[in-house]
């Protein structure tokens, strides 16, 4: 138990020392010390990685991203649609209120190109559809009555009853007869659609910048009913051929108009507000959005029904609609200069350009052959000797880089007392005490440039600091630093 203790307070001392020594550690100072190394291998990479990260801010910080702006994204949008033309099919004409959907326009349109038409459904009972995989049936026994199939068209009676064309039977449903599938007839308008025209209005609002334009130049009042859009001679005319439309798509017309299918619109603004509105122009592109090559989930469809009575009783016609949707879809971008940005973009590439410096530090000290004696001049640790407040010479030349005067054991406020055993005075030929000398003027680049020894060297040796510098030089490396 003896024993244990002086354990104890050993490792006690040992924390006191840790503590207070990490204490010490962090009022330390640190300052950058310039030595210069004549190394051009060295000095090509250092200048080669300032030039890299230069180019980087100067080609793509601030003329690609300009970052030199306040931006702002995702415009406020207004959009209005309208289809036009005629086409027609083995039986009749159809004009605009009868395949455009939905008649009023918006952001989403879409014009109907084949149908399958299900004609005078009236309520009542009939056999249900064969592409009902469960309603096909044996004997009434396979049919239960009131069951709802969520796949199919109505609700089941019970009995099982033979179809509408050829030997299978199907349960008898109640619902809209006949039922989908029976007796539908297939109509195609896609013949003349190419030529439809669609004219989508566009207006943005910047809120941040207060600045809004739109797609449509100011002409005169019949310009939009002699043009169609043309990129280069009618940017101004938002009115595109349907079939121009599915074209810059890269799309099959008729394989588009047979099973459907759904077409983006994009319309991006970027603007520079630094230049004049004339230069914020509307950028249309166009895309398929719906997946081409996957069967379960490509096309477009949408059923509706046309409702009418014959002799008082309700009947209606069920129509399945092959078409392609157009979405206009908008996006865009504005900036104009912006001080903040600007100055935080300046800093961020001044302060870059200092990788260079770090990266050929690194490699001095880890790759050079002489990257020891590198390491031993560049960190130095300089400690502060403690002296009394009338040691002001001494601590002015240390900071200097000067010689510090040779201590006085006098103060300066009393002269010094004669002799005690009657030695020679001043007037009798003994010598004067030594006098302190002002520290002697340094200039600024030779404090930079010299190695900087211990301030407490400086007191012991008494040396001057050429003179030390040179020894402490020729001692560590014949040739200097010059051969690095």
């Amino acid at each position: 138990m003896a024993a244990a203790q002086p354990r104890l307070f050993a490792g006690a001392a040992m924390v006191r020392r840790l503590a207070r020594g990490c204490w010490s550690a962090f009022w330390d100072y640190e300052t950058p010390k310039v030595i210069v190394v004549r190394n051009r291998r060295l000095g090509f990479v250092h200048r080669m990685v300032q030039l890299l990260i230069l180019l980087y801010f100067v080609w793509y910080v601030f003329i690609v991203q300009k970052s030199y702006q306040d931006s702002e994204t995702g415009p406020e949008s207004s959009i209005i649609t309208k289809v036009k033309g005629i086409t027609m099919s083995e039986h009749k004409v159809w004009d605009v209120e009868e395949y455009v959907k939905p008649p009023e326009g918006g952001s989403v349109v879409s014009i109907i190109t084949r149908m399958e038409v299900t004609p005078s459904q009236t309520l009542g009972t009939c056999p249900e559809s064969m592409r009902v995989h469960s309603s096909i049936c044996h004997s009434d026994d396979d049919c239960v009555a009131g069951q709802l199939e969520m796949q199919g068209n109505g609700i089941r009676t019970g009995h099982c009853v033979p179809y509408y064309y050829g030997d299978s039977k199907t349960c008898e449903v109640s619902a809209w007869c006949p039922v989908e599938d029976g007796t539908s007839d297939n109509q195609f308008l896609g013949k003349m659609a190419p030529n439809f025209t669609i004219l989508i209005k566009n207006n943005i609002h910047y809120p941040k910048f207060k600045f809004s334009k739109g797609n449509i130049a100011s002409q005169k009042s019949d310009y939009l009913k002699h043009c169609t859009f043309d990129q280069n001679s009618d940017p101004y005319c938002p009115i595109f051929r349907l079939g121009f439309i599915v074209e810059q798509a890269g799309e099959n017309f008729t394989e588009l108009a047979h099973k459907g299918g759904v077409i983006g619109v994009i319309i991006n603004w970027d603007c520079d507000l630094d230049l004049s509105e004339s230069e914020c122009n509307p950028k249309y592109s166009f895309r398929r959005l719906d997946p081409k090559y996957d069967p379960a989930s490509s096309g477009y469809n949408f059923r509706f029904a046309k409702y009418y009575k014959i002799n008082s009783t309700t009947t209606r016609t069920l129509i399945k609609a092959y078409g392609i949707r157009i979405d206009v879809i908008v996006h865009g971008q504005a900036g104009k200069f912006s001080l903040i940005p600007t100055i935080i973009n300046l800093a961020t590439a001044l302060t870059s350009i200092g990788v260079g410096s770090f990266l050929c530090d690194w490699i001095l000290l880890t790759f050079m052959n002489k990257n020891k004696l590198y390491s031993h001049k560049k960190f130095d640790k300089v400690r502060t000797p403690r002296h009394t407040s009338s040691s002001w010479p001494v601590t002015l030349a240390l900071v200097l880089g000067q010689v510090p005067p040779p201590p006085s054991h006098y103060s300066q406020d009393q002269p010094p007392s004669p002799p005690s055993d009657g030695g020679p005075t001043l007037g009798e030929g003994a010598e004067p005490p030594l006098a302190i000398q002002p520290p002697r003027p340094c200039s600024i680049s030779a404090v930079t440039e010299q190695v900087v020894e211990t301030l407490d060297q400086h007191v012991g040796q008494r040396l001057p600091v050429s003179e030390s510098s040179q020894q402490d030089s020729t001692s560590t490396d014949p040739k200097g630093l010059a051969q690095l």
